[in-house]
């Protein structure tokens, strides 16, 4: 009798929290949903400029479902792709055959060498081995080194958001923030001073792991360190807004952690470690809602790409961007504790 009370009340718990509902039946769906759209998409075949090609080595890369542009010049080719717009230029100069991948990805490079190396080696009296250059990395790079820098967004973006959510929570829960908004302090001050404060320790726990991930892991790094520190950083301040922004709506830390399947998994699938390419086209576009997209995006072609400020100063702009506006939405939400 007494075992049947005690399940009762803990059916009643749970039929009445509907946010735990929602986690237990709702979200295994959504996620499994969402990795088969990530994983069942289309075929990703590699972009190749191709200069002075032969018909033959051209029909059969075709054949191959390569996607293949054309040019005249070998400057043009080597232009888009340092500009991102190709895999690798085949190119044929003096009868021999020449290949420079982009580098940055090496499962690409893989698939790439090994279409380009069967192809020639299909071609009657030619020789079946190009001289292969790398535009960005080395061809003993690791898997680890290309998708390793979004590991580095992604932990840092993933802690910071539970350190803020709960630790604001608990802020709301002990009472203090409604002390606070009974003094004269105004909504945007108490916003400024909680962000400030947990984002010391967003700093300390980004500065961290950038260095762990560099001098310790000896991962792969071609660009400024101290380039790499700041986006770590927009990318903890964005995670920091937010996580205090969505702890308005929650009244247990347990609550918060509900918040992981709808903010946090989205963001990985997102944030370039499964290549989007693969994804069918409308469901790419979510990607430039997803802060972390950006951050690793500019995170990668620092460390991987010895990219400069120039060329992700865009990804600064949308990270500051998001930061404002989770910033804005968290003085709104302050409002239904109390009216100032």
């Amino acid at each position: 009798m007494k075992i049947g009370a005690l399940a009762l009340r803990i059916i009643q718990q749970f039929v009445r929290d509907r946010r735990t509902l929602a986690l237990l039946f709702v979200a295994p769906l959504f996620v499994l949903t969402l990795m088969k759209l990530v994983f069942d998409g289309q075929n990703v075949a590699p972009d190749i400029g191709v200069v002075e090609l032969p018909s033959t080595v051209t029909e059969q890369l075709t054949s191959a479902d390569a996607d293949l542009d054309t040019y005249t010049s070998i400057d043009n080719a080597m232009a888009d792709l340092r500009g991102g717009k190709l895999d690798a230029v085949l190119a044929f100069q003096d009868g021999k055959p020449s290949l420079t991948l982009e580098g940055s990805d090496p499962t690409m490079n893989k698939a790439v060498l090994l279409l380009i190396q069967n192809t020639l080696r299909n071609q009657v009296n030619r020789d079946a081995t190009p001289v292969v250059t790398y535009l960005h990395g080395t061809a003993n790079m690791a898997s680890f080194d290309s998708f390793g820098p979004v590991l580095i967004g992604f932990f840092s973006f993933f802690f910071v958001f539970l350190l803020a959510g709960v630790s604001f929570l608990r802020e709301r829960t002990s009472g203090t923030l409604e002390r606070l908004l009974a003094t004269p302090i105004r909504r945007h001050e108490i916003v400024a001073g909680y962000l400030a404060g947990f984002g010391l320790f967003a700093l300390l726990q980004a500065t961290l792991i950038a260095a762990y991930s560099v001098k310790v892991l000896d991962m792969y790094m071609v660009g400024s360190i101290g380039y790499m520190l700041l986006i770590n950083l927009l990318l903890a301040l964005t995670a920091l807004t937010l996580g205090t922004l969505l702890s308005s709506f929650a009244s247990t830390e347990f609550q918060i952690i509900q918040f992981i399947p709808i903010v946090i998994v989205p963001q990985a699938f997102f944030s370039g470690l499964f290549n989007l390419e693969a994804m069918n086209p409308w469901l790419q576009k979510l990607s430039h809602i997803m802060p972390l997209y950006y951050g690793a995006d500019a995170m990668r072609g620092i460390m991987i790409r010895g990219e400069g400020w120039g060329d992700w100063s865009v990804d600064v702009y949308v990270l500051l961007g998001f930061s404002a506006l989770f910033a804005l939405l968290n003085v709104l939400a302050l409002r239904k504790h109390r009216r100032l």
